[in-house]
């Protein structure tokens, strides 16, 4: 159901969350891993969700037998290059990548500056291999506490010019947002784009202190802005977008019935909703999945998820030459 002849963009799909299980097998034979499984198939079980996990943290532990490959800086570098070969297989014109190099770092306790240094590596080499634009997002993994935050913050800055924006991840709940109010500061005062995750976990607000507190944009989910009216027309009014990821959503039990997902109502209140496939390794997806069941599953029309395309247009961390670039695509075939 995606429009081809329309920019196809992903911008909100984490880095680290889609080591895609070859690549996990070929990283544990290169580097001589133990692994819990004996064959490729086993591997995929016990990485993918294969219908939905109990809730978001137990989803996010299916990232990890992934993250425990990066024993060094150049399978790091491996597994940003092969994203982008992912993003390419998927047609994807444009493509936001974010990472935590905190989570990425932490099983083998390696230098975070050096391990950002290696995914900007594999992400250029990818881009040209692949020909598929790609910005990298900064994470701060909120679960491990505002102290460890800081130290990430740092390393990312370290290579500012090399990222486009900063996102908060992790334990929506358990560490809020006003938690990292300095951390945002920093980040906006860098000159970076802010996205958070919020209204996945937690209610609406989440949502309003992302806004208000941390400067974001864009808000990954925000499945829970169903239930704030006045933030619904806030968001359409100062068209801060959603970067919704239905199958996710399904499998973290955010949205128990698929059918009653809230990006229709989103659309109908003028919100700038973007499409996206947060995990794709881990939930066994891609974008073009992601849009047959927003068209089969939810009843959303093709016209309006061209309009959802044009919309992840507008919301890029991009300038506005560069938007224009992409637009000018569809003027080409």
């Amino acid at each position: 159901m995606i429009d081809y002849t329309l920019p196809v963009i992903d911008l909100h799909r984490h880095l680290d969350g889609n080591i895609r299980p070859e690549v996990i097998w070929s990283l544990a034979q290169k580097h001589q891993i133990d692994l819990p499984v004996s064959s490729l198939s086993e591997l995929q079980q016990l990485t993918q969700i294969q219908d939905k996990s109990t809730d978001l943290m137990a989803f996010l532990k299916k990232l990890d037998v992934g993250v425990s490959m990066l024993v060094n800086y150049d399978a790091c570098f491996d597994v940003a290059y092969e994203n982008i070969r992912d993003a390419q297989q998927a047609k994807l014109d444009y493509v936001e990548l974010r990472f935590s190099p905190f989570y990425m770092a932490r099983t083998h306790s390696l230098d975070m500056t050096q391990l950002i240094a290696a995914v900007i590596d594999g992400v250029r080499a990818g881009e040209k291999d692949f020909s598929v634009k790609t910005n990298l997002i900064g994470i701060l993994s909120r679960t491990y506490g505002v102290e460890q935050c800081m130290a990430e913050l740092e390393a990312l800055l370290s290579h500012k010019d090399d990222l486009c924006g900063l996102d908060l991840a992790g334990d929506e709940k358990g560490f809020p947002a006003e938690l990292f109010v300095d951390h945002f500061l920093l980040a906006r005062d860098a000159g970076w784009n802010i996205t958070v995750h919020a209204g996945e976990a937690d209610g609406p607000q989440s949502i309003w202190n992302a806004i208000y507190k941390l400067g974001a944009t864009r808000i990954g989910h925000g499945v829970s802005a169903i239930q704030d009216e006045k933030l619904m027309t806030y968001m359409a009014d100062n068209q801060i977008a959603i970067e919704s990821c239905l199958t996710s959503n399904f499998q973290t039990g955010t949205v128990g019935d698929l059918k009653k997902h809230p990006i229709l109502t989103f659309l109908k209140k003028g919100l700038l909703v973007t499409l996206n496939t947060d995990d794709p390794a881990v939930s066994g997806i891609t974008l073009e999945h992601e849009y047959k069941v927003a068209n089969e599953t939810l009843g959303i029309s093709a016209e309006n998820l061209r309009l959802i395309q044009r919309n992840s247009v507008k919301a890029a961390f991009l300038s506005e030459s560069e938007k224009q670039t992409l637009l000018n695509k569809s003027q080409l075939l």
